[in-house]
């Protein structure tokens, strides 16, 4: 069990029938209607921490497990050589339905995901809109399917980045490497720091996070965001973040995320390392690995939906269009886009009241 869990909040373990011994998180009383919560990267079912209780006080039964890669979670490969599909979103999908049919669960009143768990309650929603009756996304639009003839795009972003007057590279491309895990695992300001200058970068406190809308997919476009998405050519990303290590003064002023917290994710990800968590980008930026998805090209999601994300977070940004496109054409039911000021990217974390506020007033209009 994850160390300073507010008390309410249990820890269980069970096989969820697609290959995991799951770890999960809970808050509230079984026979209540249930929320769960997904966790993005690199992140864990601890992240949830600040919002489990308030939404059990509300009366919901609140799950939130280490998903795929991650933390308690195992019987997952961590091999850059093995079975990279295990982290498919099809194969995400299916691990979440499978924890759910072990605890009896046929109907969850609303699958909430954060960062790359917004893409599998996404799809959650999507291929189980009978068991999952309402999505809420958070930090990362999901603009629904693949189509069945991806667009081409002209020339190539990568070496049009490469070719950049400063070369650059996309982040997701390099998390898709060989060498991504070894570099964070091995930082050289030590795990602990790297996570404290990587959460620092990409939240309200760090002052350059000012997001504005992208005008297209260009590679001079991308450049203008900050190098924590779009890096330097020649830098990894441990040594991308370095510079931004907030001082020890800041680091005590962080109220959302305590030494002690942050040395949580550090233990936890020393002991798992990163390989498998970083196969979903390599099922994400590969596209061999994920075409069983376009069964589903075309088709709108009709549950309730809503987004929910910090106003200094560039991961809304970071897709020109997908704001819009989330809203306007993958949901037909759509019930928001709310953006949180003073959170970044980690929003349940910097803002958790708000985020609190947010979510039971969506669970409130859209199962009343």
């Amino acid at each position: 069990m994850y160390p300073l869990l507010p008390d309410g909040i249990r820890s269980n373990r069970t096989d969820n029938l697609n290959g995991l011994d799951m770890h999960w998180l809970e808050a509230g009383e079984t026979d209540r209607p249930v929320v769960l919560l997904l966790h993005g990267f690199p992140e864990l079912s601890f992240s949830w921490r600040k919002v489990m209780l308030p939404l059990a006080e509300a009366g919901y039964r609140v799950i939130a497990p280490d998903q795929r890669g991650y933390g308690f979670t195992t019987g997952w490969d961590g091999d850059y050589d093995g079975d990279v599909a295990a982290c498919s979103m099809f194969n995400l999908t299916t691990d979440i339905v499978g924890l759910l049919s072990v605890l009896q669960i046929d109907r969850v009143d609303a699958v909430v995901g954060h960062d790359f768990g917004s893409a599998v309650a996404g799809h959650c929603a999507l291929i189980r809109p009978d068991m999952f009756a309402s999505v809420a996304l958070m930090s990362a639009p999901f603009g629904g399917p693949p189509a069945m003839r991806p667009q081409q795009a002209a020339g190539n972003i990568h070496d049009d980045l490469a070719n950049l007057p400063r070369p650059r590279k996309h982040y997701q491309w390099y998390y898709s490497t060989r060498d991504a895990a070894a570099d964070m695992l091995n930082a050289s300001q030590g795990l602990h720091d790297f996570f404290r200058a990587y959460y620092h970068v990409k939240s309200a406190d760090w002052p350059d996070n000012r997001p504005f809308r992208l005008a297209g997919w260009t590679a001079e476009e991308l450049a203008k965001m900050p190098t924590y998405y779009v890096m330097d050519l020649d830098r990894n990303m441990a040594e991308t973040v370095a510079p931004e290590m907030p001082a020890p003064a800041e680091i005590a002023a962080c109220h959302w995320l305590t030494e002690p917290e942050m040395a949580v994710y550090a233990d936890s990800f020393r002991q798992s390392g990163f390989q498998c968590a970083l196969n979903w980008y390599r099922c994400s930026t590969d596209s061999r690995l994920g075409p069983d998805m376009r069964i589903y090209a075309g088709r709108t999601i009709g549950i309730p939906a809503t987004f929910i994300a910090g106003a200094q977070d560039w991961g809304i940004q970071q897709r020109p269009g997908a704001l819009e496109r989330m809203a306007e054409k993958a949901f037909s039911d759509w019930r928001g886009t709310h953006l949180i000021e003073g959170a970044g990217h980690w929003v349940q974390q910097e803002q958790p009241d708000a985020v609190i506020e947010q979510l039971q007033a969506f669970l409130q209009q859209s199962h009343s």
